[in-house]
């Protein structure tokens, strides 16, 4: 008896998953039917791994082929189990309602000025008509407070929805959270790792932050505990690097980019920034004086193609603004507030086109920027 594939097609439409609608082969179970004279070859794709149900499946068709097309047809079966689709890989955490976009400022290097150019970038953003906040997520070493002459300050606690919430305490219009708000000035947080995560997760979802267009978040120096713990908890829009031009810190940032680039991490690097580029003294308004190296983060953002945001000149008043708790951009001088303008506007560009052209960070959506005069300028 001669055996045709049309023969056996029609014979295995009369069989069904169990549980299932429609016939095997429409369903696509069947992927392929070879026949060599009284030989069937047929491959099979199945979506369930058990065993149970694949054997009962080709029981079905080796007794259905020999009563329907032929008793004595040699029937060979290859059955491949299909994995599920993976879903798609969930976000380590989860967004706040009503923030458009988070921000890591990161440095690798302790002592670069990051803290001082957070705040500063914060300042210039709510200057711009954006609403800013600030969590200040250096556990060990809070500087934030300082920086924004809250020395002291205390969060309230508020109702919203029915639960009891930390309020952010606001100054130069913008919203600020920090470990420093609930120890003494001279008091050492001894926490390991695990500890610091709750108390920064605390901060960030038991807070009433209201709506933002930026929530920066101050990191501490280095890879460590913490970054994971920002990285597992919120969608990060991106990261902003600061470092100085000489070579240590520059190494050091390097780590600082990596980590962001990381593919189970996979946060954009929106920009490095130089910070204490230059110094030029009062008398010499014409000179610089590259006292940590010459335009070092700007060689390594090329190299790691990442963009450059700008550099900031080594000038006094920066420090004394931070230790006064007035950051110098509200001072102006020396065009200090158009070095940071200039800086910002390269920032929100840069959070824009990452928003426009690439995916949300892990299951995030992205809006655009609402209300904020900054992405008009």
């Amino acid at each position: 008896m001669k055996i045709t594939k049309q023969a056996v097609i029609q014979s295995l439409k009369t069989i069904s998953l169990p549980g299932e609608g429609g016939n095997i082969v429409d369903q696509g179970v069947v992927s392929n039917i070879m026949i060599f004279g009284d030989q069937i070859d047929i491959d099979l794709q199945l979506q369930n791994p058990s065993l149970q149900a694949r054997k009962k499946l080709e029981v079905t068709i080796l007794k259905t082929l020999h009563e329907q097309v032929y008793e004595k047809a040699k029937i060979k079966l290859n059955t491949k189990v299909l994995s599920p689709p993976k879903p798609e890989e969930s976000i380590k955490g989860r967004p706040i309602a009503g923030i458009e976009n988070v921000i890591a400022v990161s440095s690798g290097k302790g002592g670069v000025g990051k803290s001082t150019i957070t705040a500063n970038l914060a300042v210039t953003l709510s200057q711009m008509g954006c609403k800013v906040g600030i969590l200040d997520a250096d556990i060990y070493g809070p500087s934030i407070p300082t920086m924004f002459d809250m020395e002291g300050a205390r969060p309230l606690s508020v109702q919203i929805d029915g639960k009891s919430k930390m309020e952010p305490i606001e100054n130069y219009g913008v919203k600020v959270l920090s470990i420093g708000f609930f120890t003494k000035p001279d008091q050492a947080v001894v926490w390991r790792g695990p500890m610091a995560a709750k108390a920064l997760n605390q901060m960030i979802f038991d807070a009433a932050w209201g709506n933002l267009d930026f929530l920066l978040i101050d990191l501490p120096p280095g890879t460590g505990d913490i970054h994971l713990s920002i990285v597992q908890s919120l969608p990060l829009n991106g990261a902003v690097v600061v470092s100085t031009p000489q070579n240590i810190a520059l190494a050091d940032a390097k780590k600082g980019i990596a980590m962001f680039q990381q593919e189970s991490i996979n946060v954009p690097v929106l920009g490095i920034i130089e910070n204490m580029s230059y110094f030029t003294p009062a008398e010499l308004p014409d000179n610089k004086y590259y006292i940590f190296g010459k335009k070092g983060a700007e060689y390594l953002a090329k190299d790691k193609e990442v963009p450059f945001l700008g550099a900031l000149p080594l000038i006094q008043s920066i420090r004394e603004a931070a230790d006064v708790g007035r950051p110098a951009v509200l001072q102006d001088e020396g065009n200090l507030a158009a070095h940071f303008n200039e800086i910002t506007k390269k920032l929100v560009s840069q959070i824009l086109h990452r928003n426009q052209n690439l995916p949300p960070t892990k299951a995030v959506e992205i809006t655009n920027l609402v209300g904020c005069e900054a992405v008009k300028s």
